[in-house]
């Protein structure tokens, strides 16, 4: 398994992250809000550079990027497959869930993140 502690990540990447950090949506907040401080078992980093991009959040201990995908993601399906091709080559795997799901079905969500964390610890 890579080396998950240190993933490269461009100055304007961490500028960004910075701002989104400030500026999280209303279902990111909910998400973060029922991950943080370790409630899964693991450290939850949120706002996370990579590259010259973003993940929503990240898991470095198992390297494990969670996306939340808003309206903004449906006009940008090509772009969210380029991106997380490019950090899929550093060893990252991905876990996608929808802003309704995170709105309507939180307790599955967590459900079923915790069976991933558990399969790839």
């Amino acid at each position: 398994m890579r080396n998950h502690n240190i993933l490269p990540y461009t100055k304007e990447a961490r500028a960004l992250a910075s701002q989104l950090r400030k500026n999280m949506t209303p279902e990111e907040k909910l998400f973060w809000n029922a991950t943080k401080s370790s409630k899964l078992g693991v450290i939850m980093r949120r706002q996370m550079p990579i590259l010259d991009y973003v993940i929503d959040f990240y898991i470095k201990d198992i390297g494990l990027a969670i996306e939340i995908d808003g309206k903004i993601h449906d006009n940008n399906v090509v772009e969210d497959g380029v991106r997380q091709a490019r950090i899929e080559k550093l060893g990252v795997k991905f876990i996608r869930f929808t802003n309704d799901e995170i709105e309507h079905n939180l307790p599955d969500v967590l459900n079923r993140l915790k069976v991933l964390i558990k399969e790839m610890k």
